[in-house]
């Protein structure tokens, strides 16, 4: 299973989001790869690493296929294991933004596709984070991805962008990758006792869109994960928003 996790709007949790859904999958005993796509590298920090160590990854795998750099590499060279067991990582760094251009000119746009599915039996779940943007690479997730996700923070001039967006997606599914799945919106950021969360929640609930439950709390708890570099199954296993994403991760495992 390969999931994709996207929305235009920066700030809205998908690295948070892909972290924890993928340590909870690993929590379980499942063999996962988290993918990080966004030049920001915010995930490959949040699950320990540096997009500038010098050790390959996503930047570097693009790179082989358009020139002779790394080209004798094979797909296992680029993954590097992380500090959490059964959690595996190919990192991002600001490299892909040089690029991506170059990729555009090439068409490469298939290229991802084909390098996750060399690596499909040996992981059960793949997890891809992306750039705050519909670009070369968001689109490349999407064409490789099973499944795809929608963070939501729960703003209320959000709704519309997100309606836009769905709209995108299903041309994209139409144009390029049929079988990919738009399972629904993660609720992110959620104040279950303040009004504006709710009435943007009530907002989007009244459009298309599948509202995946339980909605993530706002919780200083993930920023402190993201200071520890440790996703919050192996932060706190205990805590509210922990449970939060477990059941969420349940949920999503249902549909």
């Amino acid at each position: 299973m390969k999931r994709v996790v996207f929305n235009r709007k920066g700030g809205v949790g998908k690295s948070t989001i892909t972290c924890n859904l993928a340590a909870i999958a690993a929590s379980k005993g499942k063999n996962v790869l988290v993918v990080d796509l966004d030049p920001q590298a915010n995930t490959t920090s949040y699950l320990g690493h540096d997009g500038k160590d010098n050790v390959v990854g996503i930047a570097e795998f693009m790179e082989s296929t358009i020139s002779r750099n790394y080209r004798d590499f094979t797909s296992e060279d680029y993954i590097r294991k992380t500090q959490f067991e059964n959690l595996s990582l190919i990192s991002a760094s600001y490299t892909l933004v040089d690029l991506e251009a170059k990729l555009e000119a090439k068409h490469k746009i298939y290229k991802l596709r084909d390098f996750l599915n060399n690596l499909h039996e040996e992981f059960d779940e793949i997890y891809i984070d992306t750039p705050p943007a519909l670009n070369f690479f968001t689109l490349s997730a999407l064409i490789a991805a099973d499944r795809c996700l929608l963070p939501y923070d729960c703003d209320v001039f959000a709704r519309d962008a997100m309606i836009d967006l769905m709209d995108e997606l299903e041309e994209i599914v139409e144009d390029h990758n049929p079988r990919l799945e738009i399972e629904g919106v993660i609720v992110n950021q959620f104040q279950a006792r303040a009004k504006l969360p709710q009435l943007a929640v009530e907002e989007l609930a009244k459009s298309k869109f599948n509202l995946i439950e339980p909605f993530i709390s706002s919780s200083v708890k993930v920023k402190e994960s993201h200071a520890q570099h440790t996703p919050l199954i192996f932060l706190d296993a205990k805590h509210k928003i922990t449970l939060e994403f477990i059941e969420l991760y349940s949920a999503i495992s249902k549909i």
